[in-house]
Parts: C-alpha cells; structure tokens; sequence
C-alpha cells in the first residue's frame, strides 16, 4: 500500500549574517494512512521549519512533499494545522468558532454539528461562552473540535500542549486519543517531550541537531491506553533520551 505522506529528501537553508544556515538537511520519511508519528529532536534543530514544509506552507529548496503521490506546494484541504500558539477567535463563541470555516450547509445544521464536536471534546454547556472565559486547556479542546470539524485526512500537531501544565496536557492527550479512536486521521506531532511521543504515537522519529535528519526510529507497539511506568516503555524513552544526549 502506498504511503500517505512521503517526505522525499527535503533540504532547506536560510540565509543569516549572508551566509547560508542548513535547517533541514536531505530528510525523508514515508507516513501510512491512519499512523501516528511524533518527531522530537534537540532545541533549535529545525523541527517547526520542518513541520512548515510538511504542511506546505514553506517549500523545500530540494527535495518533495508528496501527499498521495501528490507534490504539495500549498496548503492543501486534507491537512488542519494545530499549533502551540493558538489560533481561537476571542471576539467568537465556542460554537461560532467552531462554526469558522463551515462553508457548506444551513447555520442551523452547522450549529448542531459545532454541538457535536463541543460534546466530543468535553466541552458541552460552554457552546454560548467566550474564549476569556474558557482555560487554557480548554481553548486548546476548542482548536482541536475545530480541526476535526472540516474531517481532515491530516492533523499537522507542532507542540499544540507544550503552554499547558502538566495535568491538563494528561487530560487533553487522553481527550484525543479517545477522539482518534472514533474518527480516522493521520497524525504528525512534533513534540519536545518524550513522555508526550510515548503515550500517543505509532512511531517515533528522533532528529539530529541541525540541519536535521533523521537519526533513529521507534516503532511503539503498546496498546492505548498506555501505562508510562511500563518497563518496555521506560527502556524505549532511555533510549530515545540516549539518540538526544541526554542520557548515556
């Protein structure tokens, strides 16, 4: 079976003090439909330019994206981009910013269906309110209904918890691996927390410092929900710590 996403030796370099910076150095990676890969890799060493390109919204200067055999040059309607900064409308409602976007159909039905995804990701008795008057964890619950709300194929995740405390970064993941388990998606995260990568993905995919490539690959068999205290786990996150320089 062909591969969703197939990263095929892309390179990119910016410019600074005039000389060329290489950020992303020939990588290359195939993605299945329905997989789960979460990338982590050292500070600095390109993973957000990366996920840009990933995404199409910055071109490689080598190399391709493709998405079903596709090359992508733009951003395209089968990905939704969930990012850490933040993206909810304040002067909106939790419905009509889920609302946002919905070019199709009556309001009345789109309403019922923003009513929907605010029950499907804990948000039910909030539709009316106004982001000031939501947690941090649950205006990132409003992004993610309002991602899965268009059914995209691809969820494009560059560190969507990392502003949120550790407890509610717990519940929000157990909130979308209940929600994966419902809806099929393919996922990229990028993430700088191993314990994070551990407990959600199929994969994960460690990079060297820049220009990033990929230096190891984890596959994580586990079944959800997944027990971090497991030892397979354990040895798998030392490991992964080791490819980082963390851990000896």
């Amino acid at each position: 079976m062909a591969a969703k996403i197939v990263i095929d030796a892309i390179a990119k370099s910016f410019r600074k003090d005039g000389m060329p910076l290489p950020v992303v150095g020939g990588l290359s990676l195939a993605v299945q439909d329905g997989e789960f890969i979460a990338i982590v890799g050292p500070s600095g060493c390109g993973k957000s330019t990366l996920m840009r390109m990933i995404s199409g919204f910055e071109q490689p200067d080598t190399g391709a994206v493709r998405i079903d055999g596709q090359v992508l040059t733009r951003p395209g309607p089968q990905g939704i981009v969930i990012s850490q900064h933040g993206s909810v409308f304040p002067w909106l409602t939790v419905q009509e910013n889920l609302m946002f976007g919905l070019n199709d159909g009556e309001r009345a039905h789109k309403a019922r269906l923003a009513d929907h995804y605010a029950e499907m990701v804990g948000l039910k008795g909030f539709e009316n309110a106004y982001p000031r008057e939501l947690s941090g964890g649950m205006l990132k619950r409003v992004e993610i209904a309002r991602a899965l709300m268009v059914k995209p194929e691809i969820l494009y995740m560059d560190e969507p918890f990392s502003a949120l405390d550790a407890l509610m970064n717990l519940r929000i993941r157990q909130e979308l691996l209940r929600i994966l388990q419902e809806e099929r998606h393919t996922v990229i995260l990028i993430t700088h927390d191993v314990e994070e990568a551990l407990s959600l993905a199929d994969r994960i995919v460690v990079l060297t410092p820049r220009p990033a490539t990929i230096k190891a690959s984890f596959t994580v068999a586990q079944p959800h929900p997944r027990k971090l205290s497991d030892p397979a786990l354990q040895a798998m996150k030392d490991a992964i710590l080791a490819e980082l320089g963390v851990m000896a």
